[in-house]
């Protein structure tokens, strides 16, 4: 019955679009207008973006409190022209966008955009779209959720089809959960962009971790008598049935003062390996002086990275972290993994943030092994509330050995993805290795949104803003975008059956 009802909505929502496309706006061009001389203010801001050839419609908006009426028009790279507008807004048919988009690969589109203030039309310089040749990935989940830790509120990880417009849900935390203390959902994640291995974490009622192993779902407890808790930050391996995760005692408080409200701590982190085939926990590290966390492991699953805080000095150490944590700071390391015996290595430092008076947290390895991504602010290991925290990307292949610094390391000049002095964070690569995804809360400080740009061998395009139906949705929206992951296929096990596992 659920999966009639999926596909019913399908259905219903193809209808729509259709609908949509035959009833759409094809107003003319102002026949006079008088020139700004400068580029549209446009939300959200497509201005010369590059985007893949597959993206949904980038449908955007003039301020309403300044123009009563938009009207753009679309030039493809042969020549081809169409015109848009309803009001302020400009929303473009999917067919209509996927012919353009398909006649333009590889080159550009020219759009340009008018204005109405009363009774005068105003033009703007014109700007390009420009389309890459390299597709992005067809989804990308993520949990939707108020922008405070306060409460488990309602709260949701969902899919987007990246294509087109349709979203739906993986899971709620209302479906199971009977007890007034709430349940939280956290952490999901897929073995190499693919949905028939995959999981994510039940908090408070009815806890555990729900696994997915070739396709059918169980919920499993990752806590073992030499563990601190429960499997929290995950990483499937990418070839074989193994979860590499950490273990935390996470704390959390609340600034009235600091700008970056919100402080999120470890009193203490290890981290461990899950066999899903054997149901067996091993340790990995759990040096109890130090803080082990967020693993992931390179694109050939032969080492595992993770963050580890660095020492604090004698003297502070036995002092309460509640004034000591913006003296956590975490370098990047490594350590060699024999899948044959599941046996680590030992311990390789690869990049010393702390001697910049900085911490990373987060890594994540390109699909071709080449480059490293991480979040990075200046303490601690939840960078999403801070407002010095930008993602940073170094050719991985630098290392050979000897720690990275920043000194020493040659990065790649991300400045066209991060913003100037708001929190970006959870970078993540598509499985081409041309897209890259974080969650930033540029636009008001409050809100995680989900910025992507195009990553071309070491050079870095102009970000853009997740393309929504209704481009004011990003604004009328009072929930937040939290850990958007890229994947190759929808969930296709239902919320029933999900279900059905957690209340095992």
């Amino acid at each position: 019955m659920a999966m009639k009802n999926k596909y019913a909505l399908s259905i219903i929502y193809y209808a729509f679009i259709l609908l949509f496309a035959s009833c759409v706006n094809h107003p003319d061009v102002p026949s006079s207008s008088k020139e700004t001389k400068c580029l549209p203010a446009i939300f959200p801001d497509y201005c010369n973006v590059t985007v893949p050839y597959n993206i949904a419609p980038l449908n955007f908006m003039l301020p309403s409190d300044q123009y009563e009426a938009c009207v753009a028009r679309f030039t493809t790279s042969d020549g081809q022209q169409q015109t848009y507008g309803n009001g302020v807004k400009v929303q473009i048919p999917v067919e209509e966008w996927h012919t353009m988009l398909d006649i333009s690969k590889g080159k550009s589109i020219q759009v340009e955009v008018w204005g109405k203030k009363g009774d005068e039309w105003m033009s703007f310089n014109p700007f390009e779209i420009h389309i890459a040749k390299e597709p992005i990935d067809g989804y990308v989940s993520y949990r939707i959720i108020e922008p405070s830790y306060i409460v488990y509120d309602y709260m949701e990880i969902s899919q987007r089809d990246l294509t087109l417009f349709g979203e739906t849900q993986i899971f709620n935390n209302k479906v199971t959960c009977d007890n007034p203390k709430g349940q939280c959902i956290n952490c999901h994640s897929y073995q190499n962009y693919k949905t028939d291995n995959m999981l994510f974490h039940v908090r408070v009622t009815r806890g555990g971790t729900v696994i997915v192993n070739d396709g059918k779902a169980s919920k499993v407890d990752l806590k073992r008598d030499y563990t601190i808790s429960v499997g929290v930050y995950p990483s499937w391996h990418p070839t074989a049935k193994l979860i590499a995760f950490s273990t935390n005692q996470t704390r959390q408080t609340f600034h009235t003062l600091n700008p970056n409200k919100i402080e999120v701590y470890d009193e203490s982190s290890d981290l461990i390996l899950y066999d899903v085939e054997t149901d067996s926990v091993s340790v990995v590290s759990n040096d109890s002086t130090l803080l082990e966390v967020f693993p992931t492991w390179s694109p050939d699953g032969k080492y595992l990275y993770y963050c580890k805080s660095v020492l604090l000095p004698e003297e502070m150490r036995d002092k309460d972290i509640r004034t000591t944590f913006e003296k956590i700071q975490y370098n990047l390391y490594r350590r060699s993994f024999d899948l044959a015996t599941h046996v680590f290595g030992e311990e390789e430092l690869v990049y010393d943030a702390a001697s910049a008076d900085k911490s990373v947290t987060l890594p994540r390895i390109s699909p071709d092994g080449h480059y490293l991504l991480f979040a990075q602010g200046q303490y601690g290991c939840f960078h999403i509330w801070h407002h010095d925290a930008d993602i940073v990307c170094i050719p991985i292949d630098q290392y050979t050995g000897t720690p990275l610094t920043a000194e020493s390391a040659s990065q790649v000049d991300l400045t066209p993805l991060n913003s100037d002095g708001h929190s970006d964070s959870y970078p993540s690569w598509s499985s081409n290795g041309h897209w890259i995804m974080c969650a930033s809360r540029r636009l008001d400080d409050n809100y995680s949104r989900i910025f992507i740009s195009y990553f071309n061998h070491g050079k870095v395009e102009k970000s853009f803003l997740l393309p929504q139906e209704d481009p004011e949705l990003h604004i009328s929206l009072i929930k937040s975008y939290n850990r958007p992951e890229f994947m190759v296929e929808p969930v296709k096990i239902s919320i029933g059956e999900f279900s059905k596992a957690v209340n095992k």
